[in-house]
C-alpha cells in the first residue's frame, strides 16, 4: 500500500504527484504555524521540556498537529510518530514497530535556533513502514530549501538530483557532532576521539540541516549520540540516496526502531564513515 501510494500509476515516484502533495502539506504547515511565529515568540510560548537545552514552542506543537491531520488524510490508515506526541505519550513510538505506514515528524528541528531567531531550523517528515524509511522531506522554511529523497530513486534539492561525493584526498574532515549537553560521559569520551589530526569537529545545529549538508557534499560527516527517529529518519535516507552511508558502533546501519549502539556516524562515503566508526569504537568498545 505504501509503495503504491508513492509510485502511483506511473511506477516512478518523481512523476506520480504524491511527493508534491506531501511537499505541499509540509510547506503549508510551515507557512501557517511556524513562520508567523519566527522571531515573534513571546516568553510564555517557549517551554523547557527536559532542561534549558531542550525547548518546545507553540510553533512546534501547532505545526505537528497541522501535519498530523494533513498527512494522515493523504494516506488513509497511516499514523504519525511526532516528537511532541511522543513526549506526551511515549507509547506512540511503538507505532514504528507496527504494520501501519508511519509518518515520522519533527515539526521544528533546531528549536533552539528557531527560538534565537536563527534561520537554521527545518521541518522533517519521513514515511516508513516495518522499520524501513521509504521517503523523506527536509524543509528549511526560513531558507526556502526543500530536499526530498525516495528509497531507491535518489535525492533531490530544489528538484535537482544531488550527490554527496567524497572528500578530497588528504583534506581535513569536517564533522558535526552531538552537542556536549546531550551526551553521557561515555558518549562524550567516544566523541572526543574525533578531535584528532585530520578531523575538525564542531557541535551540530539542526540535525536535519546537518544531514542535508552531508548529502550535498558541504559537510563530510555527522556523529550523533541519540537515536530519536524524528531527528534521523529523514536525513539518513537523504544521505543514503545521495551516495553516503551510516554505521553504528557495531558496524550495522542505524535502526529507526531503536536499540542502536551509540554514537553512530553518517558520512558522504563509506571510507569516511569507516574512519569515524573505527575512532568511535576504539574510544568506546561496543
Amino acid at each position: 500500500m505504501t509503495e503504491e501510494f508513492l509510485s502511483g500509476t506511473t511506477g516512478n515516484p518523481w512523476e506520480s504527484g504524491t511527493l508534491a502533495l506531501v511537499e505541499e502539506a509540509v510547506r503549508k504547515a510551515a507557512a501557517a504555524e511556524i513562520m508567523p511565529r519566527f522571531r515573534q515568540l513571546a516568553a510564555h510560548e517557549i517551554v523547557e521540556k527536559n532542561g534549558p537545552h531542550d525547548l518546545v514552542t507553540v510553533a512546534d506543537r501547532s505545526a505537528e498537529e497541522h501535519l498530523t491531520a494533513s498527512l494522515t488524510a493523504l494516506l488513509p490508515g497511516s499514523v504519525v510518530v511526532g516528537e511532541e506526541a511522543v513526549h506526551a505519550d511515549p507509547a506512540v513510538y511503538d507505532a514504528l514497530r507496527g504494520d501501519a505506514p508511519v509518518w515520522i515528524v519533527d515539526p521544528v528541528d533546531g528549536t533552539r535556533q528557531f527560538v534565537h531567531g536563527d534561520p537554521g531550523f527545518c521541518t522533517l517528515v519521513a514515511l516508513a513502514r516495518h522499520g524501513e524509511v521509504l521517503a523523506s522531506w527536509t524543509y528549511a522554511p526560513a531558507l526556502d530549501e526543500m530536499a526530498v529523497a525516495v528509497r531507491g530513486h535518489g535525492a533531490r534539492l530544489y528538484g535537482v538530483p544531488i550527490r554527496s561525493g567524497s572528500p578530497a584526498p588528504g583534506a581535513v574532515l569536517e564533522v558535526a557532532m552531538s552537542h556536549p549537553d546531550f551526551t553521557t560521559p561515555e558518549e562524550k569520551q567516544a566523541l572526543l576521539a574525533l578531535h584528532t589530526d585530520g578531523i575538525h569537529g564542531r557541535p551540530c545545529g539542526s540535525a536535519g540541516l546537518e544531514y542535508l549538508a552531508v548529502a550535498r557534499g558541504e559537510l563530510d560527516a555527522v556523529a550523533f549520540s541519540w537515536e530519536n527517529a524524528w531527528d534521523h529518519a529523514a536525513g539518513l535516507l537523504l544521505v543514503h540516496e545521495a551516495g553516503g552511508t551510516d554505521l553504528t558502533l557495531t558496524g550495522e546501519p542505524f535502526r529507526i526502531t531503536g536499540a542502536n549502539a551509540l554514537p553512530f556516524t553518517a558520512a558522504r562515503d563509506e571510507p569516511t564513515a569507516r574512519t569515524l566508526h573505527d575512532l568511535l569504537r576504539a574510544a568506546r568498545p561496543a
